[in-house]
C-alpha cells in the first residue's frame, strides 16, 4: 500500500484527506507534517503549504471547488498576548477598562503567540479554535479578554481586541517603531 495518493485532486495520507493540490500547490493539513510528505511533495516538484485546519474540513466533505476558491482568500492570523513580565492589572479587562488605566493597548506589551493560517477569518470562530482546539505551534493561553487579534495579508492587517461580549477593533502599532519613523532622517526631510 502506497501511504502517500492523489485522487481528484485531493492528497491522501495513508488513507487520511490530508490536502489538497491546486496549480502545483500542495496545500496541507499541519497534523500531516512531515518528511515523508514533503518528500513525496518534492518528488512531484509541488510548492507544499501547511495550514491548520484543512483535514477538519475535507473530513466533512465540503465542496473542493468551492474550498479551495475560499482559501486563497483567508487572511493569516496572529494572536498577540500580554507578555509575562507586563502589568497583572492589564489581563483579563474590557478594552474600556484598559484605555482608562494604560491608554491604547500597543505591541510593546504583548507577544505574538501564533502566526499563521485557519480555516476561518470569521473572529467567533477563531475564538472557538483557540480555545477548543489549540491549532499547531500555538504557544499561549486559551483567547480571553485582552488578547488580540490580528487578520493580515500582503494589503495590511487589522487588529481585533477580545472584549466581554464582542471584538473591536483597535489601532495596535508599535509605539518605539512609529517614534522611530518620526525622527528618522527620511521623515525629517
Amino acid at each position: 500500500m502506497e501511504g502517500i495518493k492523489l485522487k481528484n485532486s485531493l492528497i491522501y495520507y495513508y488513507g487520511s484527506p490530508s490536502g489538497y493540490l491546486k496549480d502545483g500547490k500542495a496545500t496541507v493539513d499541519t497534523m500531516f507534517e512531515t518528511e515523508e510528505l514533503k518528500s513525496w511533495c518534492r518528488e512531484k516538484k509541488y510548492a507544499v503549504v501547511f495550514t491548520d485546519g484543512i483535514f477538519d474540513r475535507l473530513a466533512r466533505k465540503e465542496n473542493i471547488l468551492e474550498f479551495t476558491e475560499n482559501e486563497i482568500l483567508l487572511k493569516k492570523v496572529r494572536i498577540w498576548q500580554l507578555k509575562a513580565n507586563s502589568d497583572f492589572s492589564m489581563r483579563f479587562i474590557s478594552l474600556d477598562e484598559f484605555e482608562k488605566q494604560f491608554g491604547n493597548p500597543s505591541m510593546e506589551s504583548y507577544e505574538c503567540i501564533y502566526d499563521g493560517k485557519l480555516s476561518t477569518n470569521d473572529l467567533e470562530d477563531i475564538y472557538t479554535i483557540c480555545n477548543s482546539n489549540h491549532p499547531q505551534n500555538y504557544k499561549g493561553h486559551s483567547l480571553s479578554m485582552s488578547d488580540v487579534v490580528e487578520l493580515y495579508n500582503e494589503n495590511g492587517s487589522s487588529f481585533h481586541y477580545v472584549d466581554r461580549f464582542e471584538f473591536k477593533e483597535i489601532e495596535f502599532t508599535d509605539q518605539e517603531q512609529i517614534q522611530e519613523q518620526k525622527t528618522s532622517p527620511e521623515m525629517l526631510m
